[in-house]
């Protein structure tokens, strides 16, 4: 049997470690989102191993009018979390998803389409799903 040369081993070694960490996993969607309807600012950074959704801005009063906590119902939804997609799952993220329009949460996964489009799906008994299509914005 014939010995591997030792620096054949190093290129070896070394075309390992450089291979892009971003082969192995889906892109980052960390920045700033429109939702579909145009009408909301979503901010969305690294939390627990995947990412979290924070509402920045909204049209009109704003208010958690349809939360199921009758307590939360005046504050505003600038600042409250409604993505949670903390959970790697191959094409992007799983987790769930508040909708303040009708104060339900919903099992929930985000994937990154194209790198300034972000697809959003919120699901009900875990086969009803209805997805959106986020743009970010620059």
């Amino acid at each position: 049997m014939t010995p591997v040369p030792f620096c054949l081993i190093g290129v070896v070694l070394l075309a390992i470690v450089t291979v892009p960490a971003s082969a192995a996993s889906p892109g980052d969607p960390s920045g700033m989102w429109l939702t579909e309807t145009g009408h909301s600012r979503i901010r969305i950074a690294p939390c627990g191993g995947g990412y979290c959704g924070t509402i920045v801005s909204t049209p009109g009063k704003g208010l958690d009018a349809n939360n199921p906590d009758p307590a939360l119902r005046s504050r505003s939804v600038i600042g409250v979390q409604i993505l949670d997609a903390r959970k790697p799952d191959g094409a992007g993220y799983s987790g769930s998803l508040y909708n303040p329009n009708d104060g339900k949460t919903y099992s929930g996964s985000m994937k990154l389409t194209k790198p300034d489009t972000l697809e959003v799906s919120g699901c009900v008994l875990g086969f009803l799903c209805k997805s959106q299509i986020w743009t970010r914005m620059k």
